[in-house]
């Protein structure tokens, strides 16, 4: 009898790790879920979920012995947490294993932005240097002022990071924290004002919602850096656009955007950001270690074992 469902595109080593442990069935999509038999439905105890498509109450109700959603990936905002708490289903995610791997392209982003890295190489494979000489000069990114906005897990290594590069480091967050002397913000103007590089490390969802707003960006000025590897959500995009196209801040690094990958084409016209197709835990190791969280979920709430990482 088969009690799990897997939904989303998962890689072939995902795909056969899981039908080696959990011999599940497939779905791509919670849109998929009406589609299967009724008597196969009702046989699903565990969903293990990858995506950001929304699954909802009513995807829910059509499994109505379903007891674990099991997330592939830390941020569980396309799950309706609040939905599953109250039809008594259990839901987990996969913190921790990817908190270096996003922290390292949080860094990278900056760092690139900063030393015009992206123009500079293409100035050399242009031919450009060879011809019209040195490259522009670019701007020094160590010894500066970082902003944490949300320091969890992820937005603490990025913080670390920082520091290794002299850097002073401020933070906000829901509440002020124990740290190695970094400064609080209880709000992210005042973080905005305070600091030249702005990066945001939020968990997704409706609480978090625009949180950078267009008055924490025009607090930032115009030499203020954005790099963003939460998600799309949590800035205010529209605005950022503006401050991008206008010069209001310098620029930006982008791991996430609102509708992606369908971006806004306005951000391919710009020369002052440098844009990544949401890659923050996208290496090998990284990824088989979330794979393998995922499914030690599954796999302890069908033997009636503690969940590893509970989120509700």
């Amino acid at each position: 009898m088969t009690t799990v469902l897997a939904i989303g595109t998962y890689s072939d080593t995902d795909r056969a790790a899981l039908e080696n442990e959990l011999a599940p069935v497939f779905a791509n999509g919670p849109g998929d879920i009406a589609a299967l038999p009724e008597d196969q439905r009702r046989q699903i105890r565990a969903l293990t979920f990858m995506g950001h498509h929304p699954l909802g109450g009513a995807e829910m109700d059509l499994l109505p012995n379903l007891g674990l959603i099991a997330n592939f990936g830390v941020g569980y905002d396309a799950i309706d947490v609040a939905a599953a708490t109250a039809r008594g289903i259990k839901v987990t995610n996969t913190p921790d294993v990817l908190n270096d791997d996003v922290a390292d392209l949080a860094v990278a982003l900056l760092i690139a932005q900063g030393r015009q890295m992206l123009p500079a190489a293409d100035w050399v494979s242009s031919g450009n240097w060879a011809a019209r000489g040195n490259f522009g000069l670019a701007r020094k990114v160590s010894g500066g002022r970082a902003g944490i906005v949300g320091l969890g897990r992820i937005g603490r290594a990025i913080a670390n990071r920082l520091a290794a590069f002299d850097m002073e480091i401020h933070y906000t967050s829901r509440r002020e924290k124990e740290t190695p002397g970094w400064t609080y913000h209880a709000d992210p103007v005042s973080l905005a004002e305070a600091v030249d590089y702005l990066i945001v490390a939020l968990v997704g969802g409706p609480e978090t919602e625009n949180h950078v707003s267009k008055e924490v960006i025009a607090a930032l000025g115009p030499r203020g850096i954005i790099v963003n590897i939460s998600r799309g959500s949590t800035i205010d995009e529209a605005a950022l656009l503006d401050a991008l196209e206008s010069g209001a801040i310098a620029g930006a690094g982008l791991d996430v955007f609102l509708n992606e990958p369908d971006i806004d084409p306005r951000f391919l016209k710009l020369d002052n950001v440098v844009l990544q197709p949401h890659q923050g835990s996208a290496t090998v190791e990284t990824r088989a270690a979330m794979g393998q969280l995922q499914r030690d979920n599954a796999r302890a709430f069908l033997n009636g074992d503690a969940l590893l990482t509970p989120v509700n």
